[in-house]
């Protein structure tokens, strides 16, 4: 099993584990258009691993699973999403959420995630690949903030054409990766190049004008989207023995009121070079606006059990380490305690040993 990468760039995420994403986040670019997009197919790094579909490896009692390499388990469990989901940040593919799922209850938990997927999209991907799935127990949608930031990227594509607004959101569509930072190619510039950069007056690239409604108008409608589609969700496993339950993914200003030292340093380097995707968030980090958010998800998907990371986190006792890379991935600790506070809820660490309506285990 891979080490857990505890030390960071103030950008987010470590060299060369963010090369490794941002390396399979790059090669996406080639799907093909007639199918839902979600990563490059084969894909092999010391970081993250792909099977034949594009969808990430997760791990369970020294065996790997995914939709297409389901192997001889039982049944198995879902955790759907976007890229908090897959893992983004992660050191290794044993580091997911879904992995450390499959090792507190002892059974496989799928990635069925991908990047930049909204809630009508991740329910899509689920019947792309139901017929490969066999017994599903366990449905966990661990997702929320690309239904949001959709909604704020409609109004970019609706509104008047303007070619270096074109050209950012353009970007931010073929780049698909839920604004990691770009890496460049590392060379060795001469003596004479750094000393002309450094004497060269700085230059910045200036920021596209994307003029967003409110933001409660936007959570609003991300709100009913949500609990419209978990509805459907609901109505498509009622004749199945599976759960289903949505987790609204932690985002790093809903979450904490205090920061600890890496990730106030890793916000300050975002405030410096502001990504696409938290643009699209613009106006949403207050905590009140977080709170009616998830209770218009609560009403509109009802009767979906519904529940919120943001307010659970704190019940981990990790909660004070930095668990986040950048906004809303978090690092190995974090996925490791994400899966603790699930597994805790909704009572699945006692399934390996009895029944499904055993007392749930308390966080330690």
């Amino acid at each position: 099993m891979t080490t857990s990468v505890t030390t960071t760039h103030v950008s987010g995420l470590a060299s060369p584990l963010h090369q490794d994403y941002q390396r399979f986040l790059l090669l996406g670019n080639r799907r093909a258009p007639h199918t839902l997009h979600v990563h490059e197919s084969g894909y092999r790094s010391g970081t993250i691993n792909t099977d034949a579909f594009g969808l990430r490896y997760s791990h369970c009692a020294g065996k790997r699973y995914s939709a297409a390499e389901r192997g001889s388990a039982p049944r198995i469990n879902l955790l759907v999403g976007g890229s908090t989901a897959l893992g983004i940040g992660a050191s290794s593919d044993e580091h997911t959420v879904a992995s450390h799922l499959s090792m507190l209850t002892g059974e496989a938990w799928l990635s069925l995630a991908g990047c930049g997927l909204n809630a009508s999209q991740e329910l899509l991907l689920f019947l792309t690949h139901q017929h490969r799935l066999g017994e599903v127990g366990h449905v966990v949608l661990l997702s929320g903030l690309n239904t949001l930031a959709h909604e704020a990227l409609g109004e970019v594509l609706a509104g008047p054409h303007d070619p270096l607004q074109a050209k950012a959101h353009q970007a931010y569509l073929n780049s698909f990766n839920e604004g990691m930072p770009p890496v460049g190619q590392a060379r060795r510039e001469s003596l004479w190049q750094r000393l002309g950069q450094a004497l060269a007056p700085r230059r910045q690239q200036p920021v596209p004008n994307w003029s967003l409604s409110a933001p409660e108008k936007r959570l609003a409608r991300a709100a009913d989207s949500i609990g419209r589609t978990l509805r459907q969700w609901e109505r498509m496993l009622a004749d199945s023995h599976a759960t289903l339950t949505f987790i609204l993914q932690p985002l790093l200003p809903w979450c904490r009121e205090t920061l600890p030292a890496g990730e106030q340093a890793m916000l300050a380097a975002l405030k410096q070079q502001p990504r696409n995707f938290d643009r699209l968030l613009d106006g949403a980090f207050d905590s009140q606006l977080h709170m009616a958010f998830f209770r218009r998800i609560k009403s509109q998907a009802d009767p979906v059990p519904c529940y919120d990371m943001n307010s659970m986190l704190s019940s981990s006792p990790v909660f004070g380490a930095d668990l986040f890379v950048d906004r809303l991935h978090l690092n190995d600790l974090g996925n490791n305690a994400l899966a603790k506070v699930i597994t805790a809820k909704l009572g699945l660490a006692q399934e390996r040993h009895a029944q499904r309506k055993a007392t749930p285990i308390k966080l330690v």
